[in-house]
């Protein structure tokens, strides 16, 4: 397995070098480069990007060696699966107040509470305390709500209400967070196993490196922010003012009614267009489902002593193949449209679980199997995102989508948090270790929501055989999302 995660890693960065490549060579080039020639918003830009970049590779780096890390304090399988469900168990928690907490505080001061709590959680990290480890899990849960939703708000904000910047120009910012993303999580394993394994130092390691990385992401957000909003203006929190329909008078809506409004609305979306429902199930299986593999991976492959952080590296790489291969198929030269992309993507996964129902028989391990089939799981994971997100833009309506997609990450996190506890009971049940056959029947049960999964998108197309706005015009060079 050490020689295979090294050769694998090769490979993959290898082929990410040439599809880049490729993709910009069939890429059309950009007719109004206005964005990019405009210095107020490059410099708006590089502000943003500054402190959103750290934060991201601080998330990234505590990936490789979280499930190591409690092995290695000694706690059993069944335990672990435990902290994990906390953690997700909090991102369901705090999935409302992640969008409440930046119009009461502020878009400015809610980043500064994600850095100090993300590094508290950390910190616990140092402890062999159970109740400690809880309580960094469900700081964990917080932060990752607050770093999926803050920070683009402030930019857009920013970017929309105080800049006055085209909405245009908004995706070309957000291109570059998701290339500079892939790198950032293939450097995370790299360096983690530098630090864990190469150094000697142990699996704690990666997460005290996240502690000065998330204490500049604070510093850039104290100092180049602040100037930033001293320069233009404090956002504060003012009532939105919306016209009565029927009075024809101004009702003022703090910021607590506000966000009380977008769910009503967004539940109200969901359950009004069968299209949203559907494509809310999609993603609501496909993505619990990673949640599962996100535990599972590492007790799967860590008995047969592959470098955990290389592996890692090898499904983030796994993973940008997939994002370039979507941009390759969307282009002019393939035209294949995000929908077909999208069902390509859930067979894939489809089949990745059913091999590892055969290569982790208890008893019979194959861990080279097993590898490749997390490798095909990331390469679909890297098809999906992109496809989905072409879709939700398509299906729910802009006003209406942050309500609608915090309805959406409930059941995800509900159906991963119940695949973790029947996990548990079946570990608790066979009293653990690598003899039962939890693992197995937990990918069997992974492969049957992606069976669903796939039915759903096949339902969604067939309900919109004729609806233009699920497919691309034109076919656009790079699959544009926007």
């Amino acid at each position: 397995m050490l020689v295979t995660a090294y050769f694998a890693i090769i490979v993959l960065l290898a082929l990410c070098v040439g599809l880049e490549f490729t993709a910009r060579r069939l890429t059309p080039p950009q007719s109004t480069p206005t964005a990019v020639a405009n210095p107020a918003f490059r410099r708006f830009q590089s502000i943003f990007l500054r402190a959103y970049l750290l934060a991201l590779w601080a998330d990234w780096l505590q990936g490789p060696y979280l499930y190591k890390l409690y092995r290695h304090y000694s706690f059993l399988e069944s335990q672990i699966a435990i902290l994990y469900v906390c953690g997700l168990a909090s991102c369901v928690l705090f999935a409302p107040f992640s969008g409440w907490l930046p119009q009461v505080l502020g878009r400015r001061q809610t980043c500064l509470l994600f850095c100090v709590s993300y590094s508290a959680c950390c910190l616990t990290k140092l402890s062999r305390d159970y109740f400690v480890l809880i309580v960094g899990r469900i700081l964990g849960g917080l932060s990752t709500s607050l770093l999926a939703t803050t920070f683009e708000a402030w930019y857009v904000h920013r970017h929309l209400d105080v800049h006055d910047f085209p909405k245009e120009w908004i995706p070309s910012t957000f291109n570059k967070v998701a290339t500079w993303n892939h790198g950032l999580a293939v450097g995370a394993g790299l360096v983690a196993n530098l630090l864990a394994e190469w150094l000697h130092l142990g699996p704690v390691a990666p997460f005290l490196l996240a502690v000065p990385c998330l204490g500049c992401c604070g510093l850039v957000v104290l100092t180049d922010w602040g100037k930033e909003e001293a320069e233009r203006g404090p956002e504060g929190d003012k009532p939105t003012l919306i016209l009565g329909a029927a009075t024809g008078g101004v009702i003022r809506l703090s910021a607590k009614e506000r966000f009380s409004r977008s769910c009503q609305e967004g539940l109200r979306c969901l359950l009004s267009d069968k299209r949203v429902l559907l494509l809310g199930g999609v993603q609501a299986l496909f993505e619990s489902v990673l949640y599962i593999f996100v535990f599972l991976w590492t007790p799967v492959l860590d008995p047969h002593g592959p470098p955990l952080g290389i592996v890692f590296s090898c499904l983030m790489a796994a993973s940008m193949v997939g994002s370039l291969l979507y941009r390759l198929a969307t282009s002019t030269r393939y035209r294949l449209q995000p929908g077909q992309v999208l069902c390509l993507a859930i067979l894939m996964a489809f089949f990745s679980f059913f091999m590892l129902t055969f290569s982790t028989a208890p008893g019979q391990p194959r861990p080279h199997d097993s590898f490749l089939a997390f490798l095909l799981l990331e390469l679909a994971c890297g098809l999906y995102f992109p496809a989905v997100s072409f879709l939700q833009g398509r299906v729910i309506p802009e006003e209406k989508r942050a309500g609608v997609l915090a309805w959406f990450r409930l059941p995800l996190h509900l159906l991963a948090c119940l695949g973790l506890l029947a996990l548990h009971g079946e570990i608790s049940g066979t009293g653990g270790g690598e003899g039962g056959g939890g693992t197995r029947h937990m990918f069997g049960g992974c492969a049957i929501m992606m069976l669903a999964a796939l039915m759903a998108v096949i339902s969604l197309f067939t309900l919109s055989r004729n609806d233009t706005d699920l497919r691309l015009e034109g076919c656009r060079g790079d699959g544009e999302m926007e």
